[in-house]
């Protein structure tokens, strides 16, 4: 059989495989029809217009359309031999994994935590005495107003300021009743002492930044970029946002983050550096993961959906990944670490901590 014709019919054959494998399943798996999936190069062509893909030259386009082939090839085994989740043709369909995981992603876990002169440290677990049996069967933050719409970090490894930005909206909707959208170039271009803007960061010591910065802007005031600016001064007309505490959750302990969920978005480090996360587009993902915390996301829920239990995190990389730029994970695997390191890397911001209690 020609080469050719060999990925159409083997791409055909996901497309009935993913459809007819879950009743739960998007029946477009990876967004397009049979058709489009038979030809790869007209495939190609229909998605570059719809991504605004331009190249600079012929022989960029030629390169960045065999990429594309073999991401379709794995999107096509993945979703054929898949049941929880499947993949789809995103943004990042003609980019090669290696060069994804060095422009995408950004957590740093080799910084430290907290502990430089300048940081502060976190309290103890404010959550810990909470019953396990007194949680809330499910928890959405989106319909309670606490998480501005999804934001697009482009290609820049600033995912910890996304993430630890998204937990602060969230704590300061629930204390103050207003939503606002806060400024991820603030941390990008000033939180610069320990964290590296572009090239990766921490959590906890974006959210001492802002404790001992005072605050941090909102969006509309330090608009983000997509690259690493110059930092700009306070700006006394502009209202900030001010936090008076962090605190991280207990390591390896689901019941420990799903308490603090019930109250609150966290930021969460995960082992995002994978090919199926990269073309992640639906389902309670537990699939494929990289080695070591690599990226940061901000989980704003929990559920169950068929039978399966998932954690909802929102991702910083657009509406066109995932399930509108979320992504679902599942818990309760019994390994105490979760889904790609899930359990390993968590913390959240405090504000009025007396309001709270102890």
């Amino acid at each position: 059989m020609e080469p050719k014709l060999a990925v159409a019919v083997f791409v055909l054959f996901l497309a009935f495989a993913a459809c007819s494998a879950n009743h739960h399943r998007d029946p477009s798996v990876v967004g397009y029809s049979q058709e489009d999936l038979a030809l790869p190069s007209s495939l190609f062509r229909s998605w570059s217009v719809k991504h605004g893909k331009l190249y600079a030259s012929p022989t960029e386009k030629l390169e960045r359309y065999e990429i594309f082939k073999q991401n379709l090839m794995h999107i096509a085994e993945t979703n054929r031999k898949n049941g929880s989740y499947w993949l789809g043709l995103n943004q990042f369909a003609d980019v090669a994994h290696e060069e994804f995981k060095a422009s995408y992603l950004g957590l740093k876990r080799a910084l430290p935590r907290a502990g430089a002169p300048q940081t502060r440290t976190p309290t103890a677990f404010r959550y810990a005495a909470a019953a396990a049996g007194s949680l809330p069967w499910s928890v959405d933050w989106r319909y309670k107003g606490a998480v501005t719409p999804v934001k697009n970090q482009g290609k820049c490894g600033s995912c910890w300021a996304f993430s630890s930005v998204a937990a602060v909206e969230g704590i300061n909707q629930i204390v103050t009743g207003k939503l606002v959208s806060l400024s991820e170039q603030e941390l990008v271009d000033c939180d610069t002492t320990l964290d590296h803007g572009c090239e990766g960061g921490t959590m906890d010591l974006a959210f001492a930044y802002m404790m001992g910065s005072q605050g941090i802007h909102a969006e509309d005031d330090y608009p983000y970029l997509m690259e690493e600016g110059y930092c700009k001064e306070k700006q006394p007309q502009a209202d900030v946002v001010t936090l008076t505490g962090f605190e991280d959750v207990p390591e390896n302990s689901e019941i420990s983050l799903l308490k603090a969920l019930a109250h609150q978005p966290v930021s969460v480090g995960i082992a995002a550096g994978s090919r199926d996360f990269q073309f992640y587009r639906g389902g309670v993902f537990d699939g494929a993961c990289s080695v070591e915390l690599d990226h940061a996301l901000t989980a704003v829920g929990y559920g169950s959906s068929y039978g399966q239990n998932y954690i909802t995190m929102k991702n910083s990389w657009g509406k066109n990944w995932g399930e509108q730029g979320y992504v679902r994970i599942k818990m309760g695997t019994g390994k105490p670490e979760g889904v790609c390191g899930i359990y390993t890397m968590a913390s959240y911001p405090v504000k009025n901590a007396t309001r709270w209690g102890a």
